[in-house]
């Protein structure tokens, strides 16, 4: 049975921000505005788009994918008009966190509203109640209540402006008279999660005629409202609250009707802070934003929970046919293959079994192909998988071998134009093709240069394809070439080209002009591939244009350097090593740092530097093309830490510990430092040096502010996070979570799987299945079986697990329902589902 310590939750956010359209114009010249788009967690912004210029019917065309290390309640997104140094809210769309589910993988276009800047909140507030009786001095009344009110804490406040001082105002509104009492904290300093433990008192006259304490006199009297918000003290601004004058900006609050208190119990519990709802209407048309939205919580147990389910799944590549496995089978049923695409390739890698299943599944698919010009042209489930695999492993491949030559054509934009419809005036066509010439022998010869650092398991894959293709097509010479340049060239290093930011290959806006330069390259490239594999003119009509370019780059060695570049990327791997001589680039951005070897501290010691990590250093410079200021080898990272908040006053804050100090780092938001502590973590574990023990704290004041030693070399005090030390970089694989997202997809499609076992049980041997299932989405997944009985037996094994599994998850939902207790912090009242983690539903 299921513990309450047996299982995690991982969130996953995944959103493709596509255009906006209608935006208001500009009231007195009706001309386009300069915007971009912020996503938002609750008050925390997380990413925002380039700013496209000068269009009310902007195409943004981004997309942001990263892992969620906190709790949150809203998701939101924000087009702000950008104006010089200022910037302006046009619109929004916000969503509740629960129904992230009706938007999941789909397009949907979402109004824009009003901002309202007293909505936008997040955090929690402790408040206790409770009500004393007492004998008024006043002969003429009778007995009177007074309500004691205390205000222990808050957590998680938003920050306002890059910082939080905190206070709380306490009101209490009578319904039968305008009468408000109002009552406040201190501030409290540089804080999202105040310690106030303040009290108040408020009198509560019951005029009865007597001293009975009925519910009826009691509810008539006290029907009033008590109300608890709670905002940052900043006293650039002032708002008026009841008649009250009060510095800073709104955080939050909670509204208690007395009603609903029992008088004879103290009544202690969190509450969500809710935003203020204005009657004001705001009638203006804002416009529209086209989202494609994927949030992904995945419940994972304990690995011995799973091993049942993986061990069926990974025997896939050895049932025969290959259509009774349960991998072939998932991959048919879903609607979108990507989704069970990246689970199984991420599984299958982990345990060494990936090369066996991609040459099954293509074995069956070219045994099912007749025209091999359209092998894997396809998104089938082996398509995807590779396609997957290339995300996974090949990015600092892709770094190393584009990165210099997409960054030489992005900084010197030389006019590369040559169709002559779109000339502009004063360029000339041959000059523009000589540029664009050069740009793409940069762009070829490096990547032919770079077959022998292709990792590994690619190269496997690749030469797993090359067998399955010549054993098919033995009489095709130029099959070998085809099979790979389809996924290396047409997958992999062309929508590279074509899109560098996609791959954070050059993050930089980039101007228009550059994006056509970069589509010409682009198709260059493809054609000179489609000249090694099919030896046929790869131009259509009305690309003319491309002609001259074209056969001015087949004259030279640039076709037998593709053809020897495909057969090194497709070799035995014990033929060739693989070495990386130059450093790739693992991630990079700004990030904020304290100046190292300072012994004051203070605000001028923090400055914004681009960090760049590679699989040799960490080093940090002003400006991305500078010259760095800082260089940390590897082996000198000896621990990769969170640094506690209290350090600074500053969220989001780590340490790259080193064998003298300590060098501390700030990220923009909760997920970029996710990101970061993973990958540092990840080449910190590499190295055999690595500390044990760390102090979590900074020193300050001649101390440790987490031990209180008073050494500055003094021995950590806690354990490290993170796994044992390992040789060399690994591919972060988490098998456990990856089938636990198979489980939840055969869960997803029990109805598909249910009415392919009944297809089975007509003993329809000549059945394609297809006809079982209803509606456009299915038809271009038909589950095409080749084995009745084998199937069957698969099927019935499938449900067996999956139903297992999913018995587990429900004892755990009724356990944890169980032991929450609604007021506490963990599960606040006002929003159960913020509170609990866990949605009534998984899916």
């Amino acid at each position: 049975m299921a513990a309450l310590g047996d299982l995690r939750v991982e969130e996953n956010l995944r959103v493709k921000i596509g255009e906006a359209k209608n935006l208001p114009s500009h009231s007195v010249s009706n001309s386009g505005r300069n915007t971009f788009c912020a996503v938002r967690l609750d008050s925390e912004e997380i990413f925002r788009t380039t700013t496209i210029e000068k269009s009310l019917n902007p195409f943004y065309g981004e997309e942001f994918q990263g892992e969620i290390p906190k709790k949150f309640r809203f998701l939101s997104f924000y087009v702000y008009e950008s104006s010089g140094k200022t910037e302006k809210v046009l619109g929004k769309v916000t969503l509740k966190k629960e129904e992230l589910y009706k938007y999941h993988n789909k397009e949907h276009w979402f109004p824009l509203t009003h901002q309202d800047v007293d909505a936008e909140v997040q955090g929690k507030v402790h408040i206790e109640v409770r009500f004393d009786e007492y004998l008024n001095t006043n002969p003429e009344s009778f007995a009177s209540h007074r309500m004691t009110v205390r205000v222990l804490e808050c957590s998680d406040l938003s920050v306002v402006n890059g910082s939080c001082n905190p206070y709380a105002v306490v009101t209490l509104s009578h319904d039968k008279s305008k009468h408000k009492d109002v009552k406040r904290t201190n501030v409290k300093k540089k804080t999202i999660c105040p310690q106030f433990e303040e009290t108040f008192f408020f009198d509560l006259e019951n005029k009865g005629q007597n001293h009975d304490r009925t519910l009826y006199a009691f509810e008539d009297a006290f029907s009033g409202e008590l109300s608890v918000s709670v905002w940052h003290d900043d006293s650039r601004v002032s708002r008026e609250v009841l008649g009250h004058m009060f510095r800073g900006s709104f955080l939050g609050e909670v509204r208690i009707p007395l009603r609903g208190l029992d008088i004879n119990t103290i009544h202690s519990a969190w509450y969500c802070l809710r935003g203020r709802e204005h009657s004001k209407n705001h009638h203006q048309e804002m416009g529209s934003l086209r989202l494609k939205i994927s949030y992904e919580t995945d419940h994972i147990f304990l690995s011995h929970y799973y091993n049942d389910l993986r061990k069926f799944i990974l025997q896939s590549p050895d049932v025969h046919p290959i259509t009774s496995s349960a991998a072939y089978i998932l991959g048919h049923i879903v609607d979108n293959r990507q989704e069970c695409a990246q689970p199984l390739m991420k599984l299958f890698l982990h345990h060494d079994k990936l090369v066996p299943l991609v040459k099954c599944l293509a074995d069956w698919e070219m045994s099912k192909t007749t025209d091999s010009n359209t092998f894997f042209r396809g998104n089938t489930l082996v398509t995807k998988m590779i396609d997957e695999l290339m995300k996974l492993v090949g990015i600092p491949y892709l770094h190393d071998t584009l990165k210099p030559s997409i960054s030489k054509v992005c900084s010197e934009q030389l006019a590369c134009e040559i169709d002559s419809t779109r000339l502009k005036d004063g360029e000339n066509i041959n000059d523009n093709l000589t540029n664009l010439k050069n740009y793409v022998v940069d762009m070829v010869t490096a990547i032919t240069n770079s077959g022998l650092v292709c990792p590994v398991i690619m190269r496997e894959v690749f030469h797993a394809l090359k067998e399955v293709a010549t054993t098919h097509f033995p009489e095709n010479a130029m099959i070998k070439y085809r099979v790979i340049s389809s996924f290396v060239f047409l997958r992999f290093f062309a929508p590279a080209i074509l899109g560098p930011k996609l791959f954070e290959i050059h993050a930089e806006p980039q101007a228009t002009s550059i994006g056509r330069t970069l589509t010409l390259i682009s198709k260059a490239v493809q054609g000179l591939v489609n000249v090694v594999s099919s030896k046929s003119v790869p131009f259509s009509v009305k690309e003319e244009y491309m002609i001259p370019l074209f056969d001015d780059l087949t004259e030279t060695k640039f076709v037998d350097a593709i053809k020897m570049f495909l057969d090194i990327v497709s070799s035995p791997t014990g033929t060739h090593t693989q070495c990386f001589e130059a450093p790739i680039i693992l991630k990079e951005g700004m990030l904020i740092k304290r100046a190292q070897g300072r012994k004051r501290f203070g605000l001028k010691n923090f400055k914004r530097r681009f960090f760049c990590l590679t699989n040799q250093s960490l080093s940090y410079s002003k400006t991305m093309n500078e010259k760095p200021l800082c260089s940390i080898p590897i082996e000198d990272i000896l621990a990769v830490e969170k640094l506690e908040e209290e350090s600074f006053k500053m969220k989001y804050m780590f340490q790259v510990i080193q064998p003298q100090h300590a060098l501390y780092i700030q990220a923009t938001n909760c997920v970029e430092e996710k990101q970061w502590l993973d990958i540092l973590t990840k080449v910190c574990n590499t190295n055999k040096n690595r500390l044990q023990m760390y102090h979590p704290a900074a020193y300050m004041n001649n101390h440790w502010l987490c031990c209180k030693l008073a050494d500055s070399n003094a021995p950590g005090c806690s354990p490290v996070s993170g796994g044992l030390p390992v040789t060399e970089m690994q591919i972060d694989v988490d098998s456990d979570r990856e089938v636990e997202k198979i489980h939840s997809l055969f869960l997803t499609y029990m109805d598909k799987l249910d009415a392919l076992q009944a297809c089975m049980e007509n003993h329809n041997e000549a059945c394609a299945c297809q006809e079982v299932y209803s509606g456009d989405s299915f038809q271009q997944h038909s589950v095409v079986i080749d084995d009745t009985k084998s199937c069957y037996e698969t099927l019935a094994e499938i449900q067996k697990h999956v139903i297992s599994l999913e018995q587990a998850h429900k004892q755990y939902l009724k356990m944890l329902h169980k032991h929450t207790i609604v007021g506490s912090i963990d599960a606040p009242i006002g929003d159960e589902s913020y509170g609990l983690g866990m949605s009534g539903t998984r899916l």
